[in-house]
């Protein structure tokens, strides 16, 4: 499962190894003043559409790697009944669907003071 972490200046995505084989992902490092907003997701597994490019998916269990559509890229690991954070950037058109045990306090980690 990734994970994510808030450094004073960074928000860091860290990917397993099986994580990075099967959705062709890497590990991110965003700098915070990047990030617009986070909020929870309850059933992220429905909330994604367009694309899966790379990636991969398995239908109503595990979705990891990127997809696009509509002018929008989103990074995902998300899996059947998690929660997620969708973490949206500044450009408007890259966001990050991370699923979290945690969402709600990650969220508010994220929101809290930069």
């Amino acid at each position: 499962m990734a994970t994510v972490q808030r450094t004073t200046t960074t928000l860091q995505v860290s990917f397993t190894r099986a994580e990075k084989l099967a959705g062709l992902v890497r590990d991110v490092q965003i700098p915070l003043t990047a990030v617009l907003d986070a909020e929870v997701v309850q059933e992220p597994m429905s909330t994604l559409h367009g694309l899966r490019a790379p990636g991969f998916a398995l239908p109503g269990v595990r979705k990891i790697g990127t997809w696009r559509g509509h002018g929008e890229r989103v990074l995902v690991s998300v899996r059947a009944g998690q929660p997620a954070v969708r973490i949206r950037l500044a450009g408007g058109s890259d966001s990050l669907l991370i699923g979290a045990d945690d969402a709600a306090h990650l969220a508010a980690l994220l929101t809290g003071s930069r």
